[in-house]
């Protein structure tokens, strides 16, 4: 009996184009369904996070129903012009290409970042010379921008938070125009639809010199501020 010819393998130049393309569609599924990097632009989330710095955003969570918690990071959709009248910049060519497979942020992108303070059902306040309270705990703030106050530019509530939306607020509390700076539209009422949310920042990856993890900071964990469920 006579042996099976062995198969001829394809030159790797000719297998190139396949490989290419299957790690092009991995790249695209990483973006769509797991983790994507998005582009800090502004100084609203200092020290935590730098204009320029890149974070990893976890997409994959809401995609099983889980919904943004106390002491997040988020991004997410800009929920009724609250970027109105901000610039934003231009891609070139190469940015966009890479932009679309998820190897670099897209520079259009009407996307915000801020610390989740409260989500559905939780009643937030802050008076001038106070702290910030969810469910009538004090929240310690060590992540707020040094010289910073919790609020004394925009003092708020008690608000209770509706079903299904956050509140959120930045980290450099006198130059963020997060929720507190919204109140008065009557879409939102200063309240981010979970919807809107594209996931939770779980890393600084870029530049080298500032990586490190985003957890959720210890104050959001004190006995009975989650007494109150959130709303169904």
């Amino acid at each position: 009996m006579g042996e099976k010819p062995e198969r001829k393998r394809r030159p790797f130049w000719q297998e190139l184009p396949l490989l290419l393309v299957v790690a092009l569609v991995l790249t695209v599924l990483v973006k769509t369904f797991l983790v994507q990097v998005f582009s800090i632009p502004s100084d609203s989330m200092q020290n935590t996070l730098q204009p320029g710095d890149r974070v990893a955003v976890d997409k994959l969570t809401p995609w099983f129903g889980a919904e943004p918690e106390r002491g997040e990071v988020v991004v997410f959709r800009d929920p009724s012009d609250w970027l109105a009248g901000q610039p934003t910049s231009r891609p070139n060519v190469v940015q966009d290409v890479l932009s679309q497979i998820g190897l670099m942020p897209s520079a259009d992108a009407r996307n915000l970042i801020k610390r989740v303070i409260g989500i559905g059902g939780d009643t937030v306040e802050c008076r001038r010379g106070g702290p910030v309270t969810v469910n009538g705990k004090a929240l310690q703030e060590p992540y707020l921008y040094p010289g910073n106050t919790p609020c004394d530019d925009k003092p708020f509530g008690p608000l209770k938070v509706p079903a299904h939306t956050i509140w959120v607020m930045g980290d450099h509390r006198q130059d963020s125009l997060d929720s507190r700076w919204h109140m008065d539209d009557p879409k939102t009422h200063g309240f981010v639809p979970v919807d809107d949310v594209v996931g939770r920042a779980v890393a600084v990856v870029w530049p080298v010199g500032r990586w490190a993890t985003l957890p959720v900071p210890k104050t959001f964990d004190q006995p009975g501020i989650g007494d109150q469920r959130p709303a169904a």
